[in-house]
């Protein structure tokens, strides 16, 4: 196999395919958000990607109570523990950017 040059090519393929579903999407920038916040909790997701798809939600000023909502309309289709699940690895996201933010202040001071 080829040697590349790129540091982060799993990351890379990420990025690029979040940007084409989200170029192929017809939904909003909320509407696309809370779908996938939707489907992390359908799949069982852990909690790294529930922190990045929390982060998009922040940059279009989604409010929690939103993403509290979409829980609590998909709870009869994906289940109880689905849901349990879900709330708790949002928990474990916030505290990894917390985390996050704490490591970045203590570098740039």
């Amino acid at each position: 196999m080829p040697e590349s040059t790129n540091d982060t090519p799993v990351l890379d393929l990420l990025a690029s395919m979040t940007a084409d579903s989200i170029g192929a999407s017809s939904l909003d920038p909320e509407a696309l958000v809370l779908a996938r916040i939707a489907a992390l909790v359908a799949v069982d997701a852990p909690a790294v990607s529930y922190l990045l798809n929390l982060e998009a939600a922040s940059e279009f000023e989604i409010d929690p109570d939103r993403i509290r909502g979409v829980l609590a309309a998909i709870a009869p289709i994906v289940g109880t523990a689905r849901i349990a699940s879900a709330t708790g690895k949002i928990v474990e996201a916030l505290e990894m950017e917390l985390e996050i933010a704490d490591l970045e202040a203590a570098r740039t001071t």
